[in-house]
């Protein structure tokens, strides 16, 4: 096995931050190289501070170094420094556990957990000595795999991956390996390898497809080899309880954006949040056992030496028994436990009262959208009470600041819905004075991306013009808020976020064309630059205004409707029309199946300890949802204007838009 530290050492003497690149961390593994075992190198296409604490590449590279026929290792993209550095020297991309160079692994496979890393795979591709297009890649390159969220709309990076892999990597990992050490046994050419990968479940192999255009519109991505199938189906793990994992958890070298233990405790969301792509494909819910969190809380702390925990979910407070649990977790020394996820209508006092025995961590809340009307079209159905109710139980436990978190450019959203916004947030200070001097809350603002597989497709994205007005008035409502801070994520990211997540393969022009032109670490402020994505567009003859500000007929093809999440198509298209009703529709855990396609299809199910709702909240539980934007009376702030309902499982059958 050859290493690259020799030549890496004498360079991190001119980088910044150079215990990124050195390795060693507590958890990790330096594998022995075999020949015949399948060599994974996983790659987080940004920093080690953003990269390592990523669950997903954490628990592949536990289940793939337990495997007798597999090695897997990591690497994270270098960042611009160290990558100049490398370019002068020769110097190839390398795994950070043993400096290995990475064409001397099997597979590079990489985590696409937001759109705008896009360009940082090129990149990091390119410092691995790997052609960026896999059509140009030689017979003995390693295969460039990809999975995470993005990859259910794959097509903008089509051309440069050789297969994705769609949902939950724990079983498909092993698949993969045998196909791949097989072929390897057997001195397999590439495609045999790429054919043979497309029979796998969950595997997209894009290169077996082609796009089909017909008077400037997408036809549909269709196979163009024989046996393939027409629509590539997500991989589901039935129980997560059969996968406790990681059990080693890597402990970083340096400051991480969140150094702390994490503990999934369940995965998969069904609140049906209408702009959550992440809670439409990971349906359906899959609790872990409450004795294996707290062996997995208990394990992790003695090998780690952590003092926070972090209870992971999309919705963690959801978790049935969660007081227990996090009361047993306080319980095992001076720990603090965070719950990064929490709904606001799942918030008790119970929750607040066990979470600062402890140290009290930041508490954020996202109400997502400033009037109640406006959470009925999204299906956030949290109520000002529900808001309030967590707001007081988590002054009243102590806290002094808190994050709300919204969305604007959302449909059918008015300027007094955006108004709003501040409204709520000085309401909140408001009660904070009730019980602490000097409370604050941070507004953080982010522009609305319609993402694939989600009821708000067929939407058009609000314009940077549209947004950043929007913004001036959130704003203009918080100021002379006393307590009040408005913080928002920059429209123009948002604009090309948009572009990358709807986008079909023309758009790959466009990301090798910013790429090529410097554009690296586009999630970094100091990196973006909207004009090398406006420039790459036209020199491409790719509207921007086309694929993110377009509103879509019904009928129109997605660039991702061979990719399947598992949920039915007419369901997504009721749930939109619902929305444009602002009719609301209960968690399906404790109401009647919608048939929304993500059970049935897999023959999975749901996995919970208890069939009723947690306590708090107002989704699924049966309370009277009709006066979901009342104010405590004690509150001074102008009373937010009433909306009609007409929410409800019930009325779905009669909805119109």
């Amino acid at each position: 096995m050859s290493s690259v530290w020799e030549r890496l050492e004498p360079l991190l003497e001119r980088v910044s931050t150079p215990a990124r690149y050195i390795g060693c961390e507590l958890g990790s593994v330096r594998p022995p190289h075999d020949p015949a075992n399948v060599a994974w190198l996983l790659i987080y296409p940004d920093t080690y501070e953003i990269g390592l604490p990523n669950q997903g590449l954490q628990i592949l590279y536990e289940i793939l170094n337990e495997r007798p026929d597999a090695e897997a290792e990591r690497a994270y993209t270098p960042w611009p420094d160290l990558a100049s550095e490398m370019r002068r020297c020769g110097l190839p991309l390398f795994s950070v556990d043993t400096h290995r160079p990475a064409r001397e692994f099997d597979v590079l496979a990489f985590t696409l957990a937001a759109e705008l890393t896009y360009t940082n795979v090129l990149e990091t591709l390119d410092l691995a000595g790997l052609e960026v297009r896999s059509s140009r890649r030689a017979g003995d390159d390693p295969l460039v795999l990809a999975g995470g969220h993005c990859a259910f709309n794959p097509e903008p990076m089509a051309p440069f991956v050789d297969a994705f892999v769609l949902g939950d990597g724990e079983e498909v990992v092993g698949e993969i390996t045998e196909v791949l050490a097989a072929a390897k046994a057997e001195g397999a050419p590439r495609e045999q390898k790429l054919r043979l990968l497309a029979d796998i479940s969950g595997v997209y192999v894009p290169s077996l497809y082609r796009d089909v255009w017909e008077g400037g519109r997408l036809v549909g991505v269709f196979p163009v080899v024989e046996g393939v199938p027409d629509r590539v189906e997500k991989r589901t793990i039935a129980d997560l309880a059969e996968w406790p994992y990681p059990r080693r958890q890597l402990v970083p070298l340096t400051e991480v954006v969140h150094d702390r233990l994490n503990v999934e405790v369940f995965r998969g969301c069904t609140r049906g949040c209408r702009f959550c792509q992440a809670g439409m494909i990971t349906r359906p819910v899959r609790e872990r056992p409450a004795s294996q969190v707290l062996e997995m809380v208990t394990d992790g702390l003695a090998r780690t030496g952590h003092d926070e925990v972090a209870l992971t979910s999309l919705s963690t407070a959801d978790y049935s028994g969660i007081e227990g649990v996090v009361s047993e977790v306080v319980g095992c020394g001076n720990v603090t436990v965070s719950l990064p996820s929490l709904r606001v209508d799942a918030f008790t006092v119970g929750i607040a009262s066990e979470i600062q025995r402890a140290r009290r961590t930041g508490l954020t809340f996202a109400p997502e959208a400033g009037t109640w009307r406006l959470r009925r079209v999204i299906n956030k159905l949290i109520t000002n009470e529900d808001l309030f109710g967590a707001v007081e139980a988590a002054f009243s436990q102590g806290w002094r600041r808190m994050k709300l978190y919204f969305l604007v450019g959302l449909p059918t959203e008015t300027d007094e819905d955006t108004r709003a916004i501040g409204e709520l947030a000085a309401a909140c200070v408001e009660i904070g004075r009730r019980y602490v001097r000097s409370p604050s809350v941070t507004v953080s603002v982010g522009g609305f991306v319609p993402k694939p597989h989600t009821p708000f497709q067929w939407f058009g994205q609000n314009t940077v013009g549209e947004l950043r007005r929007k913004l001036s008035l959130v704003r203009d409502a918080a100021r002379g808020r006393r307590g009040v801070e408005v913080k928002w994520h920059d429209p123009e990211a948002t604009l090309v976020e948009g572009l990358l997540s709807r986008g079909d393969r023309r758009v790959a022009d466009v990301i090798e064309d910013v790429w090529r032109a410097g554009g690296v670490f586009q999630e970094w402020s100091e990196y973006f630059r909207l004009d090398r994505w406006e420039a790459a567009a036209a020199r491409h003859a790719v509207s921007i205004d086309e694929i993110v500000h377009r509103h879509r007929p019904e009928e129109e093809v997605f660039p991702w409707d061979h990719i399947s999440a598992g949920l039915h198509r007419d369901f997504l298209w009721q749930d939109w029309r619902d929305a444009l009703c602002e009719v609301g529709l209960p968690d399906c855990r404790w109401t009647p199946c919608y048939d929304c396609g993500a059970c049935t299809g897999y023959g999975v199910e749901h996995v919970v300890a208890s069939t009723t709702p947690p306590a708090g909240g107002s989704q699924g539980t049966g309370q009277d949802l009709t006066r979901g934007e009342e104010l405590p009376a004690s509150v001074p702030v102008r009373i937010l204007a009433k909306a009609s309902i007409r929410g409800g499982a019930g009325d779905r059958e009669g909805a119109e838009g």
